[in-house]
């Protein structure tokens, strides 16, 4: 049965069926979503660079997880008969020092710097969607006091402040990680902010409530869900900024301690061979540009089909 829809200004009946309203106020954005997925992954599938970007990507993550399918060589063992070898078809990468193959440490060094990752965007999305949406949907008081302490955190450099972060939490992959989530999360949060002030005022928001909706389910079904897209893209955009951060820090020592293979550090190894054997800084630095370019890819085609 076809129910009708009240006229433009007037108040959703009482008496109206509770799945009935929520086809009312909660399809309609969604409509077509499946047709609308596949004629992006289309879309997607035409663009190589987006495509080379997300190949890489996926290695990555392979290589944190299973590195042993990509090399046979142990990350730690050393050979001191083969000392800075070139790159070559056994060693891809060449080897350092202490005759370890570059490749196998920069393959376990994934695990690390992805793990720290992780960690860091977590801290990140979770603080500052918590500060975004609180701000944005309550307004007032509230807005002015939570966004003037992020313009605080705005004010400090990112790598500055992880700095100071990880001296007082100590050195180790999980303290770098930490310090480096704290330093993204003004990001998160003023764009949450921005996404939660545009959904909230409009039609469809504005019908629910009309319809009797507590703010709570306003929230829940309307603002947030309708809110991830720019989040997600600022996601993707800041895994490279994180991947950056880490690194630096690692490289600065702050890091894990050796023998263990972080991406920042294989590159600070390799400095004082930079005339003799430049292939032991250079190719890791090589690797970490081309992740986090093939990021930085993936988050701009994924903000132009978001517009």
């Amino acid at each position: 049965m076809t129910v009708p829809i009240p006229p433009a200004g007037q108040p959703v009946p009482s008496g109206l069926d509770r799945a009935v309203e929520e086809s009312l106020l909660d399809d309609a954005p969604v409509v077509g979503r499946r047709g609308n997925t596949v004629r992006t992954l289309k879309r997607l599938g035409r663009k190589p660079g987006f495509v080379l970007a997300l190949v890489l990507i996926v290695f990555v993550v392979l290589t944190a997880f299973v590195p042993s399918w990509f090399t046979g060589f142990d990350p730690t063992a050393t050979s001191p008969k083969d000392r800075l070898l070139s790159p070559s078809l056994t060693h891809p990468f060449g080897t350092d020092d202490l005759g370890r193959d570059l490749w196998t440490r920069m393959l376990h060094g994934s695990a690390l710097t992805i793990k720290a990752t992780l960690i860091a965007l977590s801290i990140a999305i979770v603080a500052g969607l918590t500060l975004g949406v609180v701000s944005g949907f309550f307004g007032g008081l509230v807005d002015v006091v939570l966004m003037r302490f992020v313009d605080v955190l705005l004010a400090v450099p990112s790598l500055l402040f992880a700095l100071a972060i990880v001296t007082a939490l100590g050195f180790g992959t999980v303290p770098v990680a930490i310090a480096v989530g704290v330093g993204i999360v003004p990001g998160f949060a003023r764009t949450t902010r921005a996404e939660v002030l545009r959904v909230k005022t409009l039609p469809y928001v504005e019908a629910a409530r009309a319809g009797g909706a507590s703010w709570l389910r306003v929230l829940v079904r309307h603002v947030l869900p309708n809110s991830w897209g720019p989040v997600l893209v600022l996601a993707v955009l800041d895994t490279g900024v994180a991947i950056i951060a880490i690194a630096s820090l690692s490289f600065l020592g702050f890091g894990a301690a050796p023998p263990a293979a972080e991406w920042g550090t294989l590159i600070s190894n390799g400095r004082n061979f930079l005339i003799t054997a430049p292939w032991v800084s250079l190719l890791p630095g090589l690797f970490v540009g081309a992740v986090v370019l093939s990021l930085n890819h993936l988050s701009k085609t994924l903000q132009e089909l978001g517009r």
